[in-house]
């Protein structure tokens, strides 16, 4: 049976959530991980100084539909005041908040957010605060376990979140230091899970259905946030609700793998305009053909094709071969 999982005010028919991640998860992204089951979906990191500078490019980020909610949208900063001020901005297009102290991107981390704050406790206990204050959406952290293995300080971090206010707390228990390399210790999760009232959800490391069911059960946590495991998979949180169910997992078929590339390439173009869906969904494609035969020559071909015509002919010659049926 699939669990529901309550952030605030905020009721999710399941416990399972698309990651924010960075030039991935647009609208059409989002809306075909609604289709296969994920409750809720989270923009691309949105950055508050571009907020508060009325930047189109960061408010085009937040830009949303009826079937695209609920919709969390994902903050980035270091600054409180201006961290509240984005809360507030964001407010009339999202459904719940999310501050990021987690992203361990060298950019990001060199203007003092993401995985940055963890390295100064109180500030975090500052930034919570004043976004709390700011807005009475839904409100969630998401952190890492640490700057580095000398300074594993998750919770701590987890407990002055929760004491300021927020609602849930994600983790993804790598370190900084470790940025995607090596495996990333559940064992944190299960630790956060029993320091903490407020729900806590777990990302990292989930590239099958098999691996969520895995960190729900011996984590404990209340939900997982799916990020890598979705690229060319959004048949994950399909696959992940049937085995909440006891049921077997149902892969995707050679034609449903074709329709569903297809319609994402359709809502890109209906989103971005021809030129930049083709540029786009080019790194998507790759991602969908992973694990097929024959995938490095298609990744190879759909790379250097300029039209629209001659990839969506690509498409069906790969997506539809004999040899690729299960």
């Amino acid at each position: 049976m699939k669990t529901k999982l309550k952030i605030g005010s905020l009721e999710l028919a399941d416990n399972l959530l698309l990651a924010p991640m960075a030039g991935i998860t647009n609208l059409p992204m989002r809306l075909l991980a609604r289709e296969q089951g994920a409750s809720l979906c989270f923009t691309e990191m949105v950055s508050v100084n571009g907020l508060v500078r009325d930047g189109r490019k960061s408010f085009d980020l937040m830009r949303s539909t009826a079937d695209d909610r609920p919709l969390g949208v994902q903050l980035f900063g270091d600054d409180p005041e201006l961290l509240a001020l984005g809360a507030e901005l964001s407010a009339g297009y999202a459904d719940l908040i999310d501050i990021n102290m987690g992203c361990p991107v060298k950019k990001v981390v060199g203007s003092g957010a993401g995985s940055a704050l963890l390295q100064n406790p109180e500030k975090v206990r500052a930034i919570v605060r004043r976004v709390r204050a700011a807005t009475k959406l839904p409100f969630t952290v998401k952190i890492r376990s640490g700057w580095s293995s000398d300074s594993l300080n998750y919770l701590l971090v987890g407990r002055i979140a929760e004491d300021e206010g927020a609602d849930a707390l994600t983790l993804h228990p790598r370190t900084r230091a470790q940025m995607f390399e090596g495996h990333s210790d559940w064992s944190h999760l299960a630790e956060l899970k029993k320091c903490l009232k407020i729900p806590v959800l777990g990302s990292g490391d989930l590239f099958t259905a098999g691996d969520v069911m895995a960190m729900l059960e011996q984590t404990g946590c209340d939900g997982v946030m799916i990020a890598r495991g979705a690229l060319g998979n959004p048949w994950i949180f399909r696959e992940s609700l049937s085995l909440q169910c006891g049921l077997s997992p149902q892969a995707p078929s050679p034609q449903e793998r074709f329709d569903t590339a297809f319609k994402h390439l359709q809502l890109f173009v209906s989103e971005c305009g021809e030129r930049i869906a083709l540029n786009e969904m080019r790194k998507h494609l790759c991602w969908y053909a992973r694990g097929l035969s024959g995938a490095a020559r298609f990744r190879g071909y759909v790379n250097q094709i300029e039209s629209r015509m001659e990839i969506e002919a690509a498409m069906r010659e790969f997506f539809m071969q004999s040899d690729h049926e299960s």
